[in-house]
């Protein structure tokens, strides 16, 4: 017979072995980018990603000199070196507003009937004026300017004669003088010229061509200032010539006789002028009536 140590001992073991038996998973520290050593848990495997390699930082390099900058096509001084801007008018056009200029201005006016004629000369459709802009009378009227003031210098050449005795002031006179004759065959259309030139979207323009026709008046007279006195006369002259141009379009004598006498005594008072002042204001204020000048020549209401 068992003894009853044995008996306890087998109850024991049978108790242990009825138990549900139990694994204790040993404590595991998780480090990162490691796998633990032991896991209960299935482990998933993650999509595998192709390695890239790692761009290097691209040397920098030395700044390099930006390349040279066109030349600009427009400028508002003269040069001896340099060849003059090209025409702002192709040459379709320029053939197109020549023979309006020429053959139906003096009758028919700055008017798009004009540029229509010229068209029909030149075996083109009634419709052809319309590629000279959204203004093809104001496009007319800049040629009148543009030409007129360009062929100047030659112009000039023809009266070299005249010229070659004069001061810098005479010539200044002559070549204005000569600027306003050229106005003479349509004298009568000028009015209606300066008020389309007067409208705002063409203000920029007739100004720009006033101030590049009085620069090139002193250019061809030799004025040779360097000092600050070089805008005050382009400004002067600029007023002088307006208001000469608006005065012709009223004049009544014989060869405009009238316009020249204004013209002569205009320039004497900004001589005059120019020698006797001393302050500042007083160059400010007489500008300022120069400025005034152009804008009532542009039909502007002063």
């Amino acid at each position: 017979m068992a003894s009853p140590a044995a008996v306890n001992c087998s109850g024991a073991a049978r108790r242990i072995l009825l138990l549900p038996t139990t694994t204790t998973q040993p404590a595991t520290r998780s480090f990162p980018g490691r796998l633990s050593a032991v896991t209960s848990r299935p482990i998933t495997t993650l999509p595998s990603t192709p390695r890239t390699k790692s761009k290097s930082t691209p040397k920098t390099q030395p700044p390099t000199t930006p390349p040279p900058q066109p030349l600009q096509t427009r400028r508002t001084y003269h040069s001896t070196t340099h060849p003059p801007p090209p025409s702002p008018f192709t040459q379709a056009e320029t053939t197109l507003l020549t023979s309006a200029l020429t053959s139906h201005i003096p009758t028919h006016g700055f008017t798009l009937p004009s540029l229509t004629l010229a068209a029909r000369d030149l075996s083109l459709l009634d419709i052809s004026p319309s590629f000279l802009g959204p203004s093809p009378v104001a496009r007319l009227i800049h040629f009148h300017l543009y030409t007129t003031r360009t062929t100047l210098p030659s112009l000039a050449s023809q009266h070299s004669d005249l010229l070659s005795g004069l001061s810098v002031s005479g010539k200044i006179e002559l070549l204005t003088w000569l600027r306003l004759k050229q106005n003479e065959p349509i004298i009568q259309h000028w009015q209606q010229a300066l008020a389309v030139m007067a409208q705002p979207s063409q203000v920029p323009v007739a100004v720009r061509e006033l101030a590049m026709l009085a620069d090139e008046i002193y250019y061809l007279a030799g004025d040779k200032s360097v000092d600050p006195s070089w805008y005050t006369k382009r400004a002067a002259l600029s007023g002088i010539y307006a208001a000469a141009e608006l005065f012709m379009t009223t004049d009544k004598s014989e060869g405009f006789q009238e316009t020249r006498r204004f013209l002569r005594r205009r320039l004497q008072e900004a001589e005059e002028l120019g020698g006797a002042v001393r302050s500042v204001g007083e160059w400010v204020g007489f500008t300022a009536s120069a400025g005034v000048n152009v804008l009532r020549s542009k039909g502007v209401r002063i």
